[in-house]
């Protein structure tokens, strides 16, 4: 099926969801149905499956469109709690009849340990929770008996050692409120077990060791707050420590955002895109104390927004996987065609009641919510956010908008895809996202924006995949890596806006080349690009970006990356300085440019005047046997340079 175009005088493709204001929760409603609609003529003959995607008949097909049935509910089961969306959920109930009967021929079959299906699960604990009038009671007792034995297999099943545990939880947490039998013990070691990747100040690990991401906010967090409000009398202990903790963590979350609702692109499954402000949805649905209503009404309207003006629909109104655009090149191994709808549980706020604050408040902007929620340094123009537990150091310029999480890297790594782009990179930012790579060979094909890549001269390059230390103190980020046995990294970052700094030590015991990209800028219209032998930048219609090289490089160069490496943009430039290092100890420092504010290209022919203002401004005096980094408060870093 298809949506005709709306509101576009040229003819082309315009999802009515761009159009729509989302001021009211009847907008909301609205948003929710602009969505889904396109969807109602993508189900199966038994409406258990959407087939979105290859119509292949392989066990992964099947697990797939089950996948897409799945998240379809977590926007749904909200609606139908709060009053609205009856006729869809009726397709969706004959659905759930069909998937669990084990003599239909869509029947979603028995699981295995750390099968998908498990994680398809967790919502139907939320709807037996929610809704269990709806999709319970309606149930002949065969039908009744399907459900529940299909969803039981989720207690004879283990579940990978991260945040997979909340799925059985909510599983068991549905079973209880709809007086079923569930496994009280299981759920107890599930829930002990996740307090083991509780990191402190509002921050878990995804796993012991894990990554802090947005699973932190939309998973961690999110079911967190719906177990809270759940089990609150039953388990109020444990309720009330994942409020305290989810009110922490807004404290620092609230930095990852721009005053026009966008988000810092930061680590895996960001093809879940507006899922990125579920967890101010479930601050909202918990009730959660110190949060202002206007300040979380804003944060999920304002996300929706911008995501909704981004062209990531199919032309059939379907969402696709990537991120501000359709992009299968960043996506990770588990993503199927119906994985994307994940990003649906934003919509918790629609199971609030009209009367609801959130929905009786005044929307408040950026500004008023970062004083009513974050906690942060002022730093002349913007601020600065330190987030020790997830690596990062968040820097905001509040003119041009722009938010960039400055990042050391990690200890451990994993096996997802692209991980060293996702995790490793030096800054991601709001305005130029980061890139991936296309494939092994050159700097064309591995897009290494806000990163240092190293190559023996044969085009294969290495970056930073994992460290041996890191460390913050205020401002200055340190991580020390080893990308081959015979030689270390040691990296210093003085971050900033629009400008931050670059220190390498290097020692090496072979020959290596270098490559230190600056951030990745959006094609679109370039006004000027230059390269000289220090120094190139680019300007147009999305910003500057440039790179000045201040000890250590030979030359710079433009690199025009691969098409679909970037997560913003399908094409883009990388300011990249390059330098060649025989075995032994080398320094390279660099200066690095970022403002998505328009043309106006940084002079690179004589920048050594605005080197000097911009080294004052971060504290960095560049000496001959020692670099000193001077701190907001007075502290002094002291780099030997020996």
């Amino acid at each position: 099926m298809s949506i005709e175009a709306v509101g576009n005088p040229g003819g082309g493709f315009t999802h009515p969801v761009s159009l729509n204001k989302l001021k009211t929760r009847l907008d909301v409603q609205e948003a929710l149905s602009q969505l889904l609609e396109p969807l109602k003529g993508c189900y199966s003959a038994g409406h258990s499956r959407l087939i979105l995607g290859s119509s292949s008949k392989d066990a992964y097909a099947n697990i797939a469109e089950m996948e897409g049935f799945s998240r379809i509910l977590w926007g749904l089961v909200p609606a139908i709690a709060g009053g609205s969306h009856e006729e869809l959920w009726e397709l969706c109930l004959q659905g759930i009849r069909s998937g669990t009967d084990p003599g239909h021929a869509e029947y979603w079959g028995e699981v295995r340990d750390y099968d998908q299906r498990l994680v398809e699960m967790a919502v139907f604990g939320l709807a037996f929770a929610l809704v269990p009038d709806r999709i319970w009671q309606p149930l002949s007792d065969r039908e009744k008996s399907n459900l529940y034995q299909w969803l039981d297999q989720i207690n004879h099943h283990p579940c990978h050692d991260c945040n997979w545990l909340f799925f059985h939880v909510l599983v068991n947490v549905g079973f209880h409120k709809t007086g079923l039998p569930y496994d009280a013990v299981l759920l107890e070691k599930n829930l002990q077990r996740i307090e083991d990747f509780y990191l402190g100040a509002g921050w878990y690990s995804d796993g012991v060791g894990g990554h802090c991401d947005y699973y932190v906010p939309y998973a961690f967090h999110f079911y967190g707050l719906v177990y809270a409000e759940l089990m609150g009398d039953e388990d109020s202990e444990r309720a009330q420590s994942y409020r305290e903790r989810a009110a922490v963590f807004a404290r620092d979350f609230v930095h990852w955002f721009t005053p026009d609702g966008a988000a810092i692109p930061y680590g895996r499954s960001l093809t879940y895109r507006f899922a990125q402000s579920a967890f101010w949805s479930a601050a909202a649905y918990a009730g959660l104390e110190g949060l202002s209503p206007g300040a979380l009404k804003g944060l999920v309207l304002r996300n929706l927004r911008w995501w909704f003006q981004q062209p990531i629909f199919d032309r059939d109104g379907v969402l696709t996987v990537g991120y501000a655009y359709p992009n299968q090149i960043m996506s990770e191994n588990y993503n199927s065609p119906g994985s994307v709808y994940w990003s649906l549980k934003t919509f918790l706020i629609l199971a609030l009641p009209e009367e609801h604050p959130f929905w009786l408040a005044e929307e408040l902007e950026m500004t008023k919510t970062e004083t009513g929620i974050g906690t942060g340094t002022r730093t002349g123009t913007g601020s600065m956010s330190v987030q020790e537990p997830a690596h990062l150091v968040i820097c905001r310029e509040e003119k041009a908008g722009h938010v960039a999480a400055f990042n050391t890297g990690h200890p451990s790594t994993n096996e997802h895809t692209h991980t060293s782009a996702k995790y490793e990179k030096f800054v991601y930012s709001t305005a130029f996202a980061f890139s991936v790579p296309r494939a092994e060979w050159g700097l064309s094909q591995g897009a290494f924006d806000s990163m240092l890549a190293l190559s023996e001269g044969d085009h294969l390059f290495r970056v930073k995949r994992l460290c041996k230390e890191t460390r913050i103190q205020e401002h200055v980020l340190y991580a020390k890596w080893k990308p081959w046995r015979d030689v270390e990294v040691q990296t210093w970052i003085a971050a900033g806006l629009p400008w931050h700094i670059r220190i390498h030590r290097i020692s090496t015991g072979r020959t290596l080349d270098a490559a230190e990209g600056g951030f990745a800028l959006g094609l679109g219209s370039l006004s000027s690009s230059r390269a000289g032998a220090g120094a190139a930048s680019a300007s147009g219609t999305f910003g500057t970006s440039a790179i000045y090289g201040m000890l250590g490089y030979d030359m710079a160069e433009l690199i025009y990356p691969q098409s679909n490496t970037n997560f913003l943009h399908p094409r883009t430039v990388i300011p990249t300085l390059r330098a060649a290092m025989d075995p032994g100890t080398h320094w390279l420092i660099s200066a690095v440019y970022g403002d998505p504010s328009g043309p106006g290209t940084p002079a690179i022919e004589e920048p050594s005047m605005e080197m000097e203002d911009v080294k004052e401004r971060l504290g960095v005096e560049i000496l001959q046997r020692q670099i000193t980094i001077t701190t907001q408060t007075g502290n002094v870093i002291v780099i030997p340079m020996d």
